[in-house]
């Protein structure tokens, strides 16, 4: 009833398809809101039942949702690389948090300024190198060193505010307000067309400020307020599989993740119950954009697309935060909603983040220049009819190279099925997951299916040579870890040892410093399925 009661304000009061067209040229505005780990489910049914999200069941209403949508890299920086600069990540090198996009790399952004449009960006970005923690860096440098610390806050949940607290995460409301007084103050008066990016760090989990400065974000805040969006009655408490049926990859990211521990059943559902009011929070900011768009009567001359880096597990597969390939962690929102736009239309067809630099580039009627990984969906979009010569090859792929996993890991999405590959594609055994019959990816049919392994597998390669990729990585991983103890001198023992890790690295501070000796010297495989039970 809520979500109707928005959708009826919006299109009786200043009614999308009616508004004032203020633009006073045939291109449209663009305006792109991106936010932070929002799983991509909860934007169709059924996902979309368990919270109340009125503003982005607005756009599915009114314009088109992509039912299978992907990150490039389930990691906030590469991901970001991908979708500013339409190239996968390891035609950008963008291997982890820490290396990612050169400062003067070419956006769709840039692009959009040189042939004549108004660009403004807000909020969170992080697609360039340099950022991010000296910890997050270190652990993603030394994912090959055979052994198991523990790397991240154990997952928890922080209650806040009473009935009336709206705003919890103040810098993105903050954020929003700005964004939102640009449109009202300069957009609706400007002769050339805008272009506006607004990044939120929502729902990302909040950082725990008790495990000091090198914490990650572990806290899943919300308030009351909030709390009341959720349905709790549809909150499912995920199946995990015993430790010893677990992929070794996986076993990795649980431990690592400081997920191996016990978690009661009501543990596992506050925590998700809280993620789900962190998406309702997110999905008020991005009311607001839209509300602004409206009351300035350009809604009706924007295209408005709604994404996100990445999603959150929110404890499925024993995980929560992202660096996965399962569909928690790597299934994203992709909306869209515009002039031109068909409206109430749900797209099955597997696409990913680096498909948004060709579509925004032919949504402005700009040249889409070669080399991009990505397709432009304005086709699938459209009310026209697909220009000739146009084709989207049908699947998705992702990849990842950081923290929190011990071998770079490979995704396609193709139909009903989706594949994973590791490192060589020999050293470690793939996932296949039939999506159709196993949608929360707990039985692996590899050995079942292997003919559509060598497929799939077949199929990736024509976009990645990835055991050529991996071991790209993995001297830019020894590469980097020696220069930085290099840099240290003789601080390198205490600086390596005070990082997120420190409690299990006290635990064999002597073996573990071996191990990393070890690991420089050793120019062979790496052996990936090391600290398995």
């Amino acid at each position: 009833m809520y979500t109707w009661l928005v959708l009826l304000t919006l299109s009786l009061t200043h009614g999308y398809g009616m508004c004032e067209n203020r633009t006073k040229n045939l291109r449209n505005n663009i305006v792109m809101v991106m936010s932070d780990a929002f799983d991509g489910r909860l934007t169709f049914e059924p996902g979309s039942k368990v919270v109340q999200l009125p503003y982005i069941n607005y756009i599915r209403q009114l314009g088109t949702v992509f039912l299978n949508a992907y990150t490039n890299s389930p990691i906030c920086c590469p991901s970001r690389a991908a979708m500013w600069s339409g190239r996968y990540v390891h035609l950008t090198e963008s291997w982890n948090n820490y290396k990612c996009l050169d400062q003067n790399a070419t956006t769709w952004m840039d692009l959009l300024q040189k042939n004549g449009y108004h660009t403004r960006s807000f909020g969170k970005l992080d697609y360039t190198s340099g950022s991010h923690s000296v910890s997050n860096r270190v652990e993603a440098w030394t994912r090959d060193v055979p052994f198991l610390l523990r790397q991240e806050g154990r997952p928890v949940t922080d209650l806040v505010g009473d009935e009336s607290a709206m705003r919890v995460m103040t810098k993105d409301w903050n954020t929003t307000d700005t964004a939102t007084q640009w449109i009202h103050r300069m957009a609706a008066s400007l002769s050339e067309p805008f272009a506006l990016y607004l990044g939120l760090n929502l729902p990302h989990p909040y950082v725990t400020d008790s495990l000091g400065p090198n914490a990650g974000g572990s806290t899943f805040r919300t308030s009351p307020y909030w709390l009341k969006k959720v349905m709790p009655e549809l909150i499912s408490i995920p199946k995990w599989l015993p430790f010893s049926n677990m992929h070794p990859v996986d076993y990795y990211s649980t431990f690592t993740k400081n997920c191996s521990g016990n978690f009661t059943e009501e543990e596992v559902r506050k925590i998700r119950t809280f993620y789900y009011a962190m998406c309702a929070e997110t999905d008020a900011m991005l009311g607001q954009v839209i509300s602004a768009l409206r009351d300035t009567g350009l809604l009706n001359s924007t295209m408005l697309l709604f994404t996100s880096d990445h999603g959150d597990l929110a404890m499925e597969h024993r995980q929560f935060y992202k660096m996965s390939m399962f569909e928690g962690s790597s299934h994203v929102p992709l909306l869209v909603m515009g002039p031109g736009v068909r409206s109430g239309l749900q797209l099955s067809r597997p696409v990913s983040s680096v498909d948004v630099y060709p579509t925004v580039l032919e949504t402005a009627g700009i040249a889409v220049p070669g080399g991009l990984s990505g397709h432009s969906l304005l086709p699938l979009l459209s009310r026209s009819a697909a220009r000739p010569g146009w084709s989207h090859p049908g699947w998705a792929m992702s990849e990842y190279h950081g923290c929190n996993a011990n071998a770079s890991i490979y995704m396609l999405r193709e139909g009903r099925w989706k594949y994973i590959t590791y490192a060589d594609g020999l050293s470690v055994p793939p996932q296949l997951f039939d999506l159709k019959t196993d949608k929360d990816e707990l039985h692996n049919v590899a050995s079942k299916f292997p003919y559509v392994c060598r497929h799939l597998d077949k199929v990736l390669r024509t976009a990645v040579d990835y055991p050529k990729v991996s071991q790209a990585v993995q001297l830019y991983n020894k590469q980097e870890f020696a220069a930085w103890r290099k840099s240290l001198g003789g601080n390198y023992t205490q600086v390596i040892a005070s990082l997120r890790w420190h409690i299990d690295w006290q635990e064999d501070v002597e073996n573990n410093e071996r191990a990393i000796d070890n690991w420089l010297r050793n120019s062979g495989q790496h052996d990936y399925c090391t600290g398995v039970p």
